[in-house]
């Protein structure tokens, strides 16, 4: 293909009519491109299907990672097996453009792929690979995986996005008015900027930056001689990088704090976040102004067609059997995994998202014998369901998803599931009663996965953080598990969470699903109607546009 290259194939919208390069390490546009972990993933994918559907000029920067995150299968004794397959893509094109960056005084080739719009209905994709004849065994590994354990890999993977992604699209011959930093991977871009413009203001004119969550390992940190060393900064002088970030003392690099310093403006992802991001980074001298943009999905992908159309022809009946062909759905890939057959009438909770130790995957059995006696209730009885996907060297996480697996040997209804990316979460939103969210308060900066249960009719239970306070209207749309006081000790705040989960559980939501039918169906269909507009990402791109890319410094 020539340079000076045309990505979109349809026109702009004008209001959308500024080009936007939009970078993220991840991106969830379809089951069969593997280039996602998890809900950063989703975000991005969902943010590129309503650019294209709102015919936004935005084109997304991420890397082809040729062994994507990992594929989740099962050992033996059916715990869970992590397993790295190399994926080959028929659908993406070679752009023939070549790029060449420095990684530790070392040149590294780049070769660019192109996702079409037209593929997956997606803004078009540039997608990044050293895994090229052109380099060594070293630098080919640098694509490998997405977020590899080790942490030299890692670095060097935000330079092939950051600086080399800028590179191709120079070389592409694109004119980018916008940056856009999704989370803090892709900062050595604003180093490569600052080669070309020598002047940092002029820098964050054109770069915008997403903070998505609290929690430390969202927040990575380094040793500044170590990514020096790299050429994270692009062959600056440190005691230049020090004055640029005002980090004339401190030896820990921290990405966020770096991308707070270089961009014209920030953005939380929900109202709540938005707060907590604020109260964080309030210390943080010559910050950019930290605003919200509550995340939200896309309902042209998520959203069963049959559950919409019943609900606009106000068919209760359509629609309470719609959703028990589509429970039948997901009770056939149940079987398949476990051998185990449930059932469409019995409620079905379900729990399924990324596992780490704050969103709390094992709360509702913090008390053993309640969630015994739940699960074994014959009476009203229901069935519960896990699936995500634990950090593949993350022990804690892995042991945590393998006790559940251990526990569900001895309970018929209930079932643990490997192999959680978009089919299977689809699945899992579709066919669930209940979408069971129950993070720590204030770790959750928005957490999207019950937006998606939402248009599914799936009713969300959370604990009051991220997106759902600004949605949830108890026993209406949505229930949510009372506040506590955090500053107990954590295993005080667990049982008394775990307390009120149950409480609700056992005499709300359960009697009302059985006796009180119609009642149900009117809190599903209140769910799927608030769900839109507010937490489709057509709001979430249009905000981008108005809030962000159009800011003036």
């Amino acid at each position: 293909m020539t340079t000076n290259m045309i990505l979109h194939d349809y026109e702009f919208d004008p209001k959308y009519s500024k080009s936007v390069a939009y970078f993220s390490m991840e991106f969830a546009i379809h089951q069969a491109l593997k280039i996602y972990s998890g809900g950063l993933g989703f975000l991005a994918g969902s943010h590129m299907r309503s650019a294209y559907d709102l015919r936004q000029n935005v084109v997304g920067i991420g890397i082809l990672w040729s062994f994507g995150y990992y594929d989740q299968s099962r050992n033996e004794d059916r715990s869970l097996k992590t397993e790295f397959i190399r994926k080959h893509y028929s659908f993406i094109e070679d752009l023939g453009i070549r790029a060449t960056i420095k990684i530790h005084s070392q040149d590294v080739h780049i070769r660019a792929f192109y996702l079409p719009p037209n593929v997956f209905s997606s803004a078009p994709l540039i997608l990044l690979s050293t895994d090229i004849d052109e380099n060594d065994f070293l630098a080919r590994t640098i694509t490998h995986r997405l977020y590899d354990a080790n942490e030299e890999t890692r670095i060097s993977q935000e330079i092939v996005l950051g600086i080399g992604g800028v590179k191709v699209l120079e070389a592409l011959k694109q004119t980018i008015d916008v940056y856009h930093m999704n989370e803090g991977h892709s900062l050595p871009l604003v180093f490569e900027l600052y080669d070309k413009y020598k002047d940092m203001q002029e820098v964050k004119k054109r770069v915008v930056f997403t903070t998505h969550t609290p929690e430390d390992a969202g927040n990575e940190q380094h040793n500044i001689y170590t990514l020096h060393k790299f050429g994270f900064f692009n062959g600056l002088e440190l005691e230049t990088v020090r004055s640029l970030m005002k980090m004339e003392h401190d030896d820990k690099f921290n990405l966020t704090v770096g991308a707070l310093r270089s961009t014209k403006i920030t953005n939380a992802v929900s109202k709540m976040h938005g707060e907590v991001a604020n109260r964080m980074w309030e210390r943080c001298e010559g910050k950019s102004e930290i605003i919200y943009i509550t995340n939200a999905q896309n309902r042209r992908f998520w959203s069963d067609k049959g559950m919409l159309s019943t609900l606009d022809e106000h068919e209760d009946y359509a629609l309470v059997g719609r959703k028990k062909h589509l429970k039948r759905a997901l009770f056939n890939v149940v079987a398949d995994q476990t051998g185990k057959m449930f059932n469409p009438d019995v409620l079905t909770i379900v729990w399924a998202r990324r596992f780490a130790e704050y969103k709390r995957p094992g709360l509702i059995k913090y008390d053993m014998e309640r969630f015994k006696k739940l699960l074994n209730r014959t009476h009203q009885p229901i069935q519960m369901i896990w699936a995500g996907k634990p950090y593949p060297f993350d022990t804690n996480a892995i042991n945590a998803f393998n006790e559940l697996i251990h526990i569900s040997h001895k309970m018929k209804n209930m079932a643990v599931l490997v192999g959680y990316e978009l089919e299977l979460s689809r699945i899992l939103k579709k066919g669930s009663d209940v979408w069971l969210n129950t993070p720590r308060v204030s770790r959750e900066a928005s957490g999207t996965s019950g937006m998606t249960a939402s248009m599914n009719g799936s009713v969300h239970f959370s604990t009051n953080d991220g997106w759902h306070p600004e949605f949830a209207k108890h026993g209406i749309n949505s229930f949510t598990i009372p506040p506590i006081d955090h500053s107990d000790p954590i295993e005080i705040q667990d049982a008394q969470d775990n307390k009120h989960l149950m409480d609700i559980l056992e005499n709300e939501i359960i009697p009302m699903y059985y006796e009180k039918p119609e009642q149900w169906t009117q809190i599903m269909k209140n769910a799927m109607s608030d769900v839109i507009p507010a937490f489709d990402s057509g709001r979430m791109a249009h905000e981008y546009y108005m809030k962000m890319y159009s800011y003036e410094l």
